[in-house]
């Protein structure tokens, strides 16, 4: 049987964040405060391909703060496939922890389908 999920990303799970780095080839995120252009930020700092300026995740909101100045330091696609990776990432955590494996298909879309097994 086949369920369609939607997902609306929260940024809460520090190795989730750390296994999004990982996936999309990134430098290990960091806790910290970031400067970015007029404001700084406390969080998990991540550093994307091209971006002027971090983005920040806050695991308590699970808000993202970020400043790519409408595009022009850095592209949203940079971000969105940060937020892809994180939620691909946290639902096969949450799959392991509750004993179930998984697996996945990159559609040509972009999208990725993630199928659990429950044991």
């Amino acid at each position: 049987m086949s369920h369609i999920v939607t997902v609306r990303t929260q940024v809460r799970d520090p190795l989730a964040i750390q296994s999004a780095c990982t996936r999309l080839k990134l430098l290990a995120p960091t806790f910290g405060l970031a400067k970015l252009f007029v404001a700084e930020k406390s969080g998990w700092i991540v550093r994307l391909n091209g971006w002027n300026y971090p983005v920040v995740c806050n695991t308590d909101t699970g808000e993202v703060d970020f400043d790519n100045y409408g595009g022009k330091w850095g592209q949203q696609q940079e971000l969105d496939k940060f937020l892809q990776a994180y939620a691909v990432e946290k639902a096969k955590l949450e799959a392991r922890k509750a004993g179930h494996t998984t697996t996945e298909q990159q559609l040509v879309d972009g999208s990725i389908r993630v199928c659990v097994q429950v044991a």
